[in-house]
């Protein structure tokens, strides 16, 4: 029994050593990437500066690209929902510029894994593990002690647009604001997922899919905070703003319906929680009649 733990000891460091490689050789492949951005055109289309590297889609572009043609006072960050950290939207920002930032997930075991991680000492990166309210959500914030930063990310499959309202920005003023949007839901109506804050995506409907806020409800917000949207990633997930006071030449505001993009993901569940592959109009079928708010009239409407 010695001799087969020591093997796999041996086996587990081997791959431990080849991530690191992979993750290396990741992080030059951004950074490449990062810098051929700076001759491509500033005319081209938004969507065109996307690129993955620790991004699920091609936020990592994306915010490379911003960040570029952004005024940012502070380099720091703070993203929502990062789960162990290893694929979020910030992980390459705080790794290629060296930015600093709070990250939080409701799970203690994903907080604690990525303090174990072997760069977590190489960077100013601040986590916390606690699943986020409309009743906690400034405290929380003002804990970090931030002002003017540069990137706030909000990523929490549900509550969105409750807790984006209920934010206080006067202090953390942030230049750029990147928010999940369901597609599902459509481009026309400003609507939400009634708050609940105990939601969890998977157990509210079996489908996965009754999720979130549309991008006409989270655009509506961010407009009445002082932000206007610029575009939307290729997978129709998330939208970006940038406070108007900072759009430019370059970064110009869009109209909801210029920057919608709808989402093609195919991640709907049967009730025994088996991929269903839903597709199209087949994805709103299997959420309609259920109840949402409009956070115009703040009215319980039907989907």
């Amino acid at each position: 029994m010695m001799f087969f733990n020591k093997i796999v000891q041996k086996f587990a460091k081997a791959i431990i050593k080849r991530i690191e490689k992979d993750e290396t050789e990741l992080l030059a492949i951004g950074a490449l990437l990062s810098k051929q951005q700076l001759q491509i055109p500033s005319t081209y289309d938004f969507n065109d500066f996307e690129f993955k590297i620790f991004s699920q889609w091609g936020d990592d572009g994306l915010i490379q690209y911003l960040i570029k043609n952004v005024k940012i006072e502070n380099k720091i960050f703070i993203e929502f929902g990062v789960e162990d950290y290893s694929e979020s939207n910030t992980r390459f920002l705080m790794m290629n510029n060296n930015w600093g930032g709070f990250v939080m997930d409701g799970s203690e075991k994903n907080m604690k894994k990525l303090r174990n991680r072997d760069w977590f000492w190489k960077y100013s990166l601040k986590c916390k593990s606690v699943f986020i309210t409309k009743e906690n959500i400034n405290n929380l914030l003002a804990s970090t002690g931030y002002k003017n930063i540069g990137l706030l990310h909000i990523d929490l499959d549900g509550n969105d647009a409750h807790i984006l309202t209920e934010i206080d920005l006067s202090e953390l003023n942030p230049s750029i604001i990147i928010m999940e949007y369901n597609a599902v839901f459509g481009k026309e109506r400003a609507i939400t997922v009634p708050y609940d804050e105990n939601f969890m995506r998977t157990q509210k409907h079996y489908s996965n899919l009754y999720f979130g806020a549309s991008l006409a409800a989270i655009t509506h917000i961010a407009n009445d905070k002082g932000y206007g949207l610029i575009g939307c990633t290729l997978a129709g997930n998330n939208a970006y703003y940038v406070r108007r006071d900072l759009l430019n030449e370059i970064i110009k505001e869009k109209t909801i319906e210029n920057a919608f993009i709808m989402s093609k993901s195919r991640e709907s569940r049967k009730e025994n929680n088996a991929l269903s592959y839903l597709d199209g109009d087949e994805r709103y079928n299997a959420i309609k009649g259920l109840d949402v708010v409009n956070i115009i009239t703040n009215e319980i409407e039907k989907l």
